[in-house]
């Protein structure tokens, strides 16, 4: 196997000590012109390619921006992450995503790295009261997406306006002629989740409905769970509010598999709009989120920081409603 290019073979070639090959590569000190050339040609010739984290230690950056998501699987959070992905690696950054599997102590452990690698900023979406604590103290700058925490010092909030999600999600159901309407409720007390509760509940109120919700995470297989219950517990349900699009395609599984129609008997919709909702047969009605739009600010905001740039503290998305067809409107 042939030997990778080190530092000292260019330093070398170039007839100048690795520390002034370190200079001119890093910008650091001024460099004698013809040296510099010297070390440009050396690097061209030999195609060394420098150790990343090298780099950052002299630049005191690493030219990465960090992602940390709760689930990857979800496929809210793989399509977000695409975005801050896409945005960074055209302004010269590269990310590094972590997936924490929504345990507390594998987030403290990912910002603790990104911290170490002298990453430039974190993006994580978390509802975790310890990670909170870390985020306060965290000398690199944050972005929370999705997601807000008390006494965190944040750069900056972005999310969507969920409180208007769950009203418009539960008012068409009403215009559908939805009289027995169950909300999937998140039930560990994410910001989001308890906003497009509230929003439900609203509607409930409105039209004298009878609130009515079963606990239901944001995993595929807490759907097929929380349907079945529901259906033992209120068994004439019109009207379903999925807490995600995901959880609404496990729901819609499991009713069929009860000989429930769709949406003859029960009318189902999600949330978030993800791609997977479109190919997904029957097409679910859902509530859009302006997903890319939040991952391409999450991740400009991050570049704002490195450049000494002001950047707004609260970045609240607008939400519409997706008429498909797991819904039928009178």
């Amino acid at each position: 196997m042939k030997r990778m290019t080190s530092i000292r073979d260019v330093a070398k070639i170039a007839g100048v000590s690795p520390a002034t090959v370190s200079r001119v590569m890093n910008g650091t000190a001024n460099v004698n012109e013809e040296k510099r050339q010297r070390v440009e040609a050396a690097i061209e010739k030999t195609g060394f390619c420098p150790n990343e984290l090298a780099r950052a230690l002299y630049k005191k950056s690493s030219k990465i921006i960090g992602v940390i998501v709760p689930d990857i699987e979800n496929p809210f959070f793989s399509e977000l992450a695409k975005a801050v992905e896409d945005e960074a690696f055209q302004k010269g950054y590269r990310m590094l995503l972590c997936s924490s599997g929504n345990n507390a102590e594998k987030e403290m452990q990912n910002i603790q790295m990104l911290v170490q690698m002298k990453a430039d900023g974190v993006i994580i979406m978390t509802n975790s009261v310890d990670t909170g604590k870390v985020l306060k103290t965290c000398p690199v700058p944050v972005v929370l997406v999705d997601r807000t925490l008390q006494n965190v010092n944040e750069k900056a909030v972005v999310k969507s306006d969920h409180y208007k999600g769950g009203y418009l999600a539960a008012e068409h159901l009403v215009q559908c002629g939805c009289k027995n309407i169950v909300c999937l409720k998140e039930p560990s007390g994410y910001s989001s989740g308890n906003e497009r509760y509230r929003g439900y509940f609203a509607v409930c109120e409105k039209y004298g409905l009878k609130e009515q919700s079963v606990d239901c995470t944001y995993v595929y297989e807490e759907g097929i769970r929380a349907a079945g219950k529901m259906l033992e517990r209120y068994p004439d349900v019109d009207g379903v509010i999925a807490g995600n699009d995901m959880i609404a395609m496990a729901v819609y599984k499991e009713l069929i598999r009860k000989g429930k129609k769709i949406p003859q008997e029960i009318q189902l919709i999600g949330f978030d709009d993800v791609k997977f909702g479109q190919i997904f047969t029957p097409e679910l009605t859902t509530i859009h989120q302006s997903i890319r739009e939040m991952g391409t600010a999450a991740a400009q905001i991050i570049e704002k920081c490195v450049e000494g740039q002001p950047c707004q503290k609260k970045n609240i998305f607008d939400v519409s409603l997706v008429v498909r067809e797991t819904t039928m409107e009178w």
